[in-house]
């Protein structure tokens, strides 16, 4: 790397700015869930307990690579293997045995606490969609002092999140966007809390939550987008907390889902809290509910048979009114659970959404489970079964995946829309294969030279059949936390994003972090106590076949201040590495390597974007790609189809402790003496060449 010395490590941010997410994004995001009591206190294995199970099962099921199936809608899917790799072989392969040309050569941008998105030498980096931009073609400018419910529902929402491209030929495209959560304190003027904010206020919040989907055009020939502002934009299309739905799989109908306005249990209003995604190969979004535990009250009046589900969602069955409630119930009952205790269960799901149908009606897959999901991330099986990856983004929750009943038909889309609605939920086991004595909690590699193991997908439910003792197949998918506890699945540091290589067929989970853990809970799988930094979990199903049962893992990258020796970059000299903390969402490019977005940096400086190849000699050699304004965190992210640009969803810009509108820490995208908007933001080379270069 240009203008570093060969041992000398990228610097580490010393300065009062301490990292981390700040007090307002705890309240707001997830309703303080972290100062809550642990939801799992099942007793299944927890990462740092495979050790118990420790076996000497060596170097099987490595992976190897794969070609790459690109669908025509951008999602990357694995090509099946024509029988097992070699072992050996595809271990050269990870740990730098092929001579891999795709690695990314810029200069890494270093840590900082700057109130604007930086990027490398020779790239720049500028907003396309900001908060409150019309998306709706009648939709009137965005005026901070002067919102409404009728306008926010026309425009772009708050808190952007997961981001994924539908190319509309060369030259323009769609855009879907999550709007994860709302910061009434940033967005209202002297905003106290729900109890006294004004009604409108409180309808502002609900249609300023949900997705967007906007059109955007090239700059010329360069790999900037820029938002379409004129003409019909036939596709541009606002999804909210208030649009009507619908529930399809085993458990539509359910009692557990009907309500006094749905008493057939299968339309749902609105989606809440949605965090990543992932795209189906028929072109659809699939937006995942997370947090939706916090918007609720009264769970305290719930009948007494419900309250243990209710308590395993991190819903409070003895405190009516939890501090800091937006209290959505003042202008929609529902959100009371004293008076309709079944509410709560409608929201959890994976929702699909047609963005090129803007009449279209959102559907709730129930039979991908119901939990605070990160995303779902779809790839293809040998046979073409559909299988959608998924992480439950809480301390101690699990990883899960379906695999549908029937093949994917290309082009056959009315066949293919069904196959979300049938098919096996399996949720994660995981073990370690070094002895206990190896893993001392120090960071230090086991005597193999890695961290790495073997594990199992155990089925949940198939259909309407349970494979969960005590539980109908109704009730797995709509308490499967409970159903996940039942069955030993391994308890995780925050699964949150789960993608799958297009190029080598890994499949890659972001665990943000966890900690909570002691060092009695210390394992190869989870190498450290307090695990602060988190990382990045890499598994290698059995043939390269998404789906298999049975699958090997290891453990790429663990995350912190590269002189730390409790980090790993994949055997990578750690003096020429960024330092990279509590990793969120992932995604590749055409080459194989890995992007990174982090979400509550805990080293002092602002989270950022970052690269890592994962296999040749260039295997572990993290860079800093950007870094994203003061209180923000970086998600996203998109690399687009032609490599020439980068998508990241600059979420909650400004939030930090004590942040209001009349006393701002943040003035980005717009400067002076703007307020902050969650914005999304391309970058891209001034010389067009691809990112990474």
């Amino acid at each position: 790397m240009a203008n570093l010395s060969p041992r000398r490590p990228l610097p580490l941010l010393m300065s009062p700015h301490k990292g981390g997410r700040s007090a307002l994004t705890c309240q707001f995001r997830c309703g303080n869930q972290c100062a809550h009591d642990v939801l799992n206190t099942s007793d299944n294995a927890y990462f740092g307990d495979v050790v118990a199970e420790a076996m000497s099962r060596r170097g099987v099921l490595r992976a190897g690579a794969l070609g790459a199936l690109a669908a025509g809608v951008g999602i990357a899917t694995a090509a099946p293997a024509a029988a097992d790799p070699d072992p050996e072989a595809a271990q050269a392969a990870l740990s730098g045995g092929d001579r891999h040309g795709g690695a990314p050569r810029f200069t890494a941008v270093p840590p900082n606490t700057d109130d604007k998105v930086t990027v490398p030498e020779g790239y720049e980096a500028a907003p396309v969609v900001r908060w409150g931009d019309p998306v709706l073609p009648d939709a009137p400018a965005f005026d901070f002092e002067n919102q409404t419910a009728a306008a926010q529902a026309a425009q772009f929402g708050y808190n952007c999140d997961f981001v994924t491209f539908f190319p509309l030929g060369q030259q323009r495209g769609l855009l879907w966007v999550n709007h994860e959560y709302t910061d009434e304190n940033l967005m209202f003027r002297g905003y106290k809390g729900g109890d006294t904010a004004t009604e409108e206020q409180i309808k502002i919040a609900l249609a300023a939550h949900g997705g967007s989907v906007v059109e955007v055009e090239r700059a010329g020939r360069s790999g900037r987008w820029t938002l379409v502002t004129r003409g019909r934009r036939r596709y541009n299309r606002r999804v909210t907390a208030q649009t009507p739905m619908a529930f399809s799989g085993p458990a539509a109908g359910s009692d557990l889902l009907r309500t006094a306005a749905d008493p057939a249990g299968t339309r749902p209003i609105g989606m809440l809290n949605n965090c990543a995604g992932g795209t189906t190969p028929w072109g659809t979004v699939l937006s995942g509910e997370e947090n939706f535990n916090q918007y609720f009250v009264n769970g305290n009046g719930v009948p007494e048979t419900q309250k243990p589900s209710l308590t395993r969602y991190g819903v409070s069955a003895t405190v009516g009114i939890p501090s800091g409630n937006r209290r959505f119930d003042r202008v929609e009952e529902r959100f009371d659970l004293a008076k309709h205790p079944n509410e709560v269960n409608r929201f959890g799901w994976i929702v699909e959404i047609d963005p090129f149908d803007p009449d279209s009606t959102p559907v709730k897959r129930t039979a991908l489970g119901r939990l605070a999901h990160e995303g779902a991330t779809t790839s293809l099986a040998r046979d073409g079964r559909v299988v959608a990856y998924m992480g439950d983004d809480s301390r101690f929750e699990y990883v899960y995946k379906f695999v549908s009943k029937k093949r994917y038909i290309p082009g056959f889309d009315r066949h293919n829309r069904t196959l979300l609605d049938e098919g096996t939920l399996y949720v994660a086991r995981f073990t370690g294969d070094s002895p206990a004595a190896e893993i001392d909690g120090t960071g230090k590699l086991p005597a193999d030279g890695r961290f790495d193991g073997s594990g199992e997908w155990i089925p949940l439910v198939t259909g309407d059949v349970s494979h969960v003792p005590g539980m109908s197949a109704q009730e797995v998918l709509v308490y499967t936390r409970l159903a996940a506890d039942k069955v030993g699945a391994t308890k995780m540091d925050r699964p949150e994003d789960v993608e799958r290589n297009p190029v080598t067929g890994g499949v890659y989970v972001a665990l943000t972090n966890n900690s909570n853990r002691t060092p009695a809970q210390v394992d190869e799988a989870n190498p450290r106590p307090s695990n602060k930094h988190g990382h990045i979990l890499e598994i290698t199903e059995r043939r390269d076949d998404a789906g298999a049962t049975t699958f090997a893992w290891s453990l790429p990258l663990v995350c912190g201040d590269p002189g730390d020796p409790s980090t790993y970059f994949g055997g990578f000299d750690k003096t020429k590495v960024s330092p990279i903390s509590c990793p969120d969402n992932v995604t590749f490019d055409a080459d194989g390597n890995l992007w990174i977005s982090t979400d509550g940096n805990q080293l002092g400086a602002n989270d950022g974007l970052f690269v890592m190849p994962v296999r040749g000699s260039e295997r572990g050699h993290l860079r800093q790609f950007l870094s994203v304004p003061v209180g923000a965190e970086t998600c996203g992210p998109l690399v687009s189809p032609d490599q020439r640009s980068v998508f990241v969803a600059v979420q909650h810009p400004g939030e930090t402790n004590g942040a209001t509108p009349e006393a701002p820490t943040s003035h980005w995208p717009d400067g002076g003496t703007s307020q902050p908007r969650p914005s999304v933001v391309v970058a891209w080379h001034r010389q067009g060449k691809k990112i990474g270069s």
